[in-house]
């Protein structure tokens, strides 16, 4: 079963998604990042690039001819799909993890290993937040909560 992480109290949910991103890059895990919301998956391929004149994480869009040999691809379209052209070609299936940027579920989120949520302190992000979970839980899962306003600043 997918296993999902909340991760509330974000200042900047964007910002923590690259912080996100760029420490599972490190770890050695590969992401799916979703969002149908086309200008909002630009800001965040944009800010990927420049969040942090130190690090690179790399990423592409799932329509790219590198996909597949890029740890972070970047998808408005089906997240299942963008595992498919993210898997190496002719290596084994390595388990993806999907972190979703959009207000609603992703489809297909119950086929990754795991699924990431960040949640910012805007009243909208919180409720739509909200509705996630209850969809979430009425699937049969048990999203876990992580409180980021607790946690010291930093990685």
């Amino acid at each position: 079963m997918t296993r999902i992480d909340f991760a509330f109290g974000a200042p900047d949910r964007l910002r923590m998604a690259c912080q996100v991103v760029r420490k599972r890059f490190l770890a050695g895990q590969r992401l799916v990042v979703y969002c149908r919301d086309g200008s909002r998956l630009v800001a965040f391929d944009r800010m990927l690039w420049a969040f942090d004149d130190t690090s690179f994480v790399p990423h592409v869009l799932a329509n790219d001819p590198l996909a597949s040999e890029t740890p972070v691809v970047l998808t408005a379209g089906d997240p299942q799909q963008a595992a498919q052209a993210a898997q190496p070609a002719g290596g084994d299936a390595a388990p993806l993890w999907l972190l979703n940027l959009d207000t609603e579920c992703p489809p297909g989120f119950d086929t990754f290993e795991r699924l990431l949520e960040i949640v910012s302190e805007d009243p909208d992000d919180k409720q739509a937040a909200r509705q996630r979970w209850r969809v979430y839980q009425n699937a049969g899962h048990t999203p876990v909560s992580h409180d980021l306003s607790r946690q010291p600043s930093g990685d």
